[in-house]
């Protein structure tokens, strides 16, 4: 048996590879995200091309077992676009990129195949083979956990599938409206004006936060519903843990502030998950917030992570790969830890709240409350899951977040 990949093995690994690198161009250059163009994504995508350049040229030179590590690695992580495209198929419909997102598939297929049977092929049918298939075990097991998921990660929260378009229904009727950042992109927001004089942002799409609009706009405020950057009716790059996202919601305030109906000192903001974390990193640069309500702020970067001390050891590395790829793939650098960040919004009021069966950093919340600045709250929602405190608690969740704005925005009136 030959120590490499043979003849027709080194064609397949070279044809999945350009069918990967066409995804890249497609993706990068050719079909660039609404509002960017291709000079957004070229560190990124020269990366990518290179790496996958080097993999087709000199993988065919390395011994079967390390061509097998590196062809699963690659065909694991082709997983990602494709699912990412049927995503969006299934929700805003196909188009642009997604069609060769759809070959990343075929090429992951492909890779997965030929990992699976360079791997077999090097079996060593004698010697101490228990010892051996342990430490192989792993080994896989931990980069798989260290490399393949985080990288895998990275992918999925920077190419975030779009939904399609929502109807607004927040009980009052809504205006549809376009709020510019300042680097130039265009989001899409509806508004209802107030009748107190207070406004609100929810944060960070407009559909998933409709049900929090309606019980606001009940109550008199008016309501901004605002899609971040990349999501579903906005421009932009998307990044699902919210990198670069605040200057979205600094363009809220101004926009805001221009409308007349709502008075000066009367604006806050209501984010979910992402949303949630994103307002904390807003108002802790931004004084024209001057109350916020954060549900479900978890984990950004490593920089939260590494607040955990010991107990991180072993998702620690996997942070630093999860970072360190979002650093390439969107050039921006990591945000500041939100416990450097809640201190900075104090005398200004901040309601923390999260799920005791939330998702993975929500445990945080209470070290966020710890560090924050008078005034402040904090609610543990025993029931229900992320960022479902609305629908779990309905009355008591309204009856908390309505006496929180009231107080901030309304002197309690």
């Amino acid at each position: 048996m030959p120590a490499g990949p043979s003849p027709r093995e080194t064609l397949v690994l070279r044809t999945a590879t350009a069918l990967l690198a066409l995804h890249v161009v497609a993706d990068a250059f050719v079909l660039p995200e609404r509002g960017t163009s291709w000079s957004d994504h070229l560190p990124a995508g020269l990366l990518s091309l290179a790496g996958l350049a080097a993999a087709a040229v000199w993988l065919p030179r390395l011994r079967a077992g390390a061509v097998a590590s590196v062809a699963l690695v690659l065909g694991a992580l082709a997983l990602v676009p494709f699912g990412i495209a049927v995503s969006h198929a299934r929700g805003a419909g196909a188009g642009g990129d997604d069609w060769t997102g759809f070959l990343c598939g075929l090429a992951g297929v492909t890779l997965l195949a030929l990992g699976a049977r360079l791997l077999w092929r090097t079996r060593r049918p004698t010697g101490r083979r228990s010892l051996r298939r342990a430490s192989k075990t792993l080994a896989a097991a931990l980069v798989t956990f260290w490399v393949v998921l985080p990288l895998g990660l990275a992918i999925g929260v920077t190419h975030r599938p779009r939904g399609a378009e929502p109807t607004a229904d927040l009980g009052r009727p809504a205006e549809d409206v376009v709020v510019t950042t300042e680097d130039g992109l265009d989001l899409a927001g509806w508004y209802v004006a107030p009748r107190n004089g207070a406004a609100i942002i929810l944060f960070p799409t407009r559909e998933g936060s409709a049900a929090h609009a309606r019980m606001l706009v009940q109550h008199g405020y008016g309501v901004l519903a605002l899609d971040m950057r990349g999501y579903d009716g906005s421009e932009g790059d998307p990044n699902a843990l919210g990198w670069g996202g605040t200057s979205d919601l600094d363009a809220a305030v101004s926009f805001l502030e221009a409308r007349p109906e709502v008075e000066d000192g009367r604006i806050g903001g209501l984010g979910l998950s992402v949303g949630g974390e994103q307002l904390l990193e807003a108002a802790a640069g931004n004084e024209r917030l001057r109350a916020v309500v954060s549900e479900g702020a978890g984990e950004r970067s490593v920089r939260e992570t590494a607040s955990r001390g010991a107990s991180a050891a072993l998702v620690l590395p996997q942070e630093l790969v999860l970072t360190a790829a979002l650093t390439v793939l969107t050039g921006e650098s990591p945000p500041p830890s939100l416990l450097d960040l809640v201190p900075r919004i104090a005398p200004r009021g901040v309601f923390l709240i999260y799920a005791a069966h939330g998702q993975g950093g929500e445990d945080l919340n209470p070290d966020y409350f710890e560090a924050a600045g008078e005034p402040k709250e904090l609610w543990r929602i025993e029931a229900g899951g992320h960022t479902g405190g609305l629908e779990a608690e309905p009355a008591e969740y309204e009856r908390r977040v309505r006496a929180f704005f009231d107080e901030a925005l309304l002197g309690g009136d």
